[in-house]
């Protein structure tokens, strides 16, 4: 589903990424850990485009959304830059729900505006996924009457209702509390036993070695380790790898 090869990204004189290389496939539940400052969020938006690669190739679903000729990166033209990034949802750290729409108005408004889909349909789907969060009670109410967890889980909501093949998440429940990430990531793990191919860049560790199956450990721009979540928690053989996991338990 993802295929990124050897992806170089700086900004300025401060390279953040040095040749990291990653694949996901189908049904993949993928967690990035590693330090803050290791290139980790990073990554994840040069995968969607929202920063872009100084060089590297990423595939999206079989389709190339950049590749390196004579040393820089190549992007397609905008219109195919698009139909790529539409295969990916993004929920980010901090929520950025709409705050003058309803709850179900920042469901709807992508799906009607940039997939040109008929309203009653947008509300239909809508009011499924506000469902599966276990949020059809607030589908009027306004983001500022939500607890930090109930953005989030609309977040993931908005997301899904343009029905992405791919969902990517940066750092989901770092700005929530311990009670609230639990509401978060029990929708995270919902999705994730539907199949929904994930890539997760996450603090959580309970939740990359119980749910994720496939661990990628990344430290100074680069991929340091990577591999089944029993291998790379119960015996990572790298020194860094071990030093960061003896500090984060």
């Amino acid at each position: 589903m993802i295929v990124a090869s050897d992806i170089h990204k700086s900004f300025g004189t401060l390279q953040v990424l040095k040749g990291v290389s990653l694949s996901l496939n189908k049904g993949d539940v993928t967690a990035v850990i590693g330090p803050s400052g290791s290139g980790k969020s990073t990554l994840l938006r040069c995968l969607n485009h929202l920063e872009v690669v100084d060089s590297g190739e990423i595939r999206v679903a079989g389709e190339l959304l950049v590749s390196t000729v004579e040393g820089r990166a190549k992007y397609p033209d905008a219109a195919t830059v698009r139909r790529v990034c539409a295969k990916m949802g993004m929920v980010f750290q901090s929520f950025n729900l709409f705050p003058h729409l309803t709850v179900l108005e920042n469901l709807i408004e992508a799906p009607i505006t940039v997939k040109r889909m008929p309203r009653d349909q947008a509300i239909t789907i809508a009011e499924s996924l506000l469902h599966k969060v276990g949020l059809s009670d607030k589908r009027d109410n306004y983001p500022s009457r939500l607890s930090g967890g109930q953005k989030q889980r609309v977040a993931i909501a908005r997301a899904l209702a343009m029905e992405p093949d791919i969902m990517l998440f940066d750092e989901p429940t770092s700005a929530l509390d311990p009670e609230l990430t639990g509401e978060v990531l029990r929708t995270m793990r919902q999705l994730a036993d539907e199949h929904m191919t994930m890539l997760v860049v996450t603090h959580e560790m309970g939740f990359a070695r119980d749910v994720a199956n496939h661990v990628v450990f990344m430290d100074g721009g680069k991929v340091v380790e990577e591999g089944a979540p029993e291998q790379l928690f119960g015996a990572p053989v790298h020194a860094r790898t071990r030093d960061f996991l003896a500090r984060a338990y």
